[in-house]
């Protein structure tokens, strides 16, 4: 039992950082989002703001997994949250003065770093589960499940600070207060975590970086197409939607926060709703493939019903089903958290998690680019008729998963 103490003093002292960090960057989206509605942005030049936001997740993923072999897990943990700090002075130091080009152009540069900074710590925390996990499918499942769940709760809450902070000290002083919040947490990281936790030796080419197995590469399709299918609508879509049906702004930051919450909520849980194997895929891998056809119904069902032209309060409707597919999703979601570490090498996780995580991040890219073209196309049908086309595609894959261990672990 003496033995166990370090890894769950590790892994606590990472998730713990990790939410810390994790509201910090929920507020900061939200603080953004809210600032420059105010300034009179449309929805579209929103989204537009965190686009290179979501294109840095990818390089940063592929680059973090990479580093955090090469130098250690909690060195980029530090990369991440110093970046962070540059990131949010940056945006601080914006002139009110400035043409709207000029500030367009130096938020979306303020973003990407900010994108560079969660992707580098997301990779090196998920990383760094692997590194102090005990040996056993059953408790690196509950690990991730927990860890995964809490973060995204985290991350909803920091929606409503983030309006919070908004209203009660405006622009400049938020994002400040917010600065000081990560460099206490960088200095706790500093002192509590050991150097070489996940070091190892490297991928020494592009090529040895990519040869990935079988069951990450897979997954990493899958995970594309899973988080694209839930941001074509949630990023532009739904929010233009509600608002043009008579909602307040506040009031779709408060659903989204919620959603955001519960989503994470359920996915801390999903353990519970999975059926377990000893060896960690047998029955994980059918239950992936269970989740994700469930998941299809939903986006799909409510494209016909807001075809009807009687339909009652179509807000409701599509508020309603959204809900509902929160459930599905994050079960699919948590369990891909969990595959990726099952299917990682040992020596080298941070790279095979770096990689999927970009994948992740490609996802979420699509996924606001459709948001922005289907809703100007046709609507929150189209946005939910295109998610469920992802959908397909990411359930299509699932089956080709492999569901052995033997598998899973053969490198390329």
């Amino acid at each position: 039992m003496a033995m166990m103490l370090p890894a769950v003093r590790h892994y606590l002292i990472v998730t713990a950082s990790y939410w810390g960090f994790t509201l910090v960057d929920g507020a900061l989206r939200m603080v953004v989002l809210l600032h420059f509605f105010k300034l009179g942005y449309s929805p579209f030049t929103l989204a537009f703001l965190f686009l290179l936001y979501e294109f840095a997740g990818i390089v940063a993923n592929l680059a973090g997994g990479w580093l955090a072999v090469r130098f250690g897990i909690p060195r980029m943990l530090l990369a991440g949250q110093a970046l962070q700090i540059g990131g949010l002075v940056m945006l601080s130091a914006l002139d009110p003065d400035w043409s709207a080009a000029a500030s367009i152009v130096w938020v979306v540069a303020a973003q990407g770093i900010a994108g560079l900074a969660k992707d580098f710590t997301k990779t090196a925390s998920k990383s760094a589960i692997k590194a102090t996990a005990a040996e056993g499918a059953g408790q690196l499942f509950h690990w991730v499940a927990w860890f995964t769940g809490s973060k995204n709760a985290m991350k909803g809450l920091g929606f409503f600070v983030g309006g919070l902070l908004l209203d009660l000290m405006g622009f400049k002083p938020a994002l400040w207060l917010m600065a000081g919040v990560i460099a206490v947490i960088l200095a706790a990281g500093l002192v509590s975590l050991p150097r070489q936790l996940g070091k190892a030796k490297a991928s020494r080419t592009m090529r040895e970086l990519f040869a990935k197995s079988r069951g990450v590469n897979l997954l990493a399709t899958a995970r594309i197409f899973l988080f694209g299918a839930r941001d074509v609508w949630f990023v532009v879509g739904l929010p233009v939607f509600l608002y043009a049906a008579g909602w307040r702004f506040v009031e779709v930051g408060g659903f989204l926060a919620a959603w955001t919450i519960a989503y994470g909520g359920i996915q801390a849980i999903a353990p519970r709703l999975v059926t377990r194997s000893a060896d960690g895929l047998s029955r994980e891998v059918p239950n992936a493939r269970l989740w994700a056809g469930l998941l299809v119904a939903v986006p799909l069902v409510l494209a016909i019903l807001l075809q009807r032209a009687d339909l009652w309060r179509p807000d409701l409707v599509v508020v309603a089903g959204l809900a509902l597919f929160g459930l599905p999703f994050a079960v699919n979601s948590s369990l891909h958290s969990y595959l990726i570490l099952a299917y990682a090498g040992s020596e080298k996780a941070a790279e095979d998690v770096g990689f999927y995580y970009a994948a992740n991040a490609t996802g979420r890219l699509i996924g606001i680019l459709l948001s922005g073209a289907l809703y100007q196309a046709g609507g929150i049908v189209a946005c939910l008729a295109g998610s469920a086309a992802l959908l397909i595609a990411c359930w299509g894959v699932t089956f080709l998963l492999p569901s052995r261990s033997r598998e899973a672990a053969s490198a390329a």
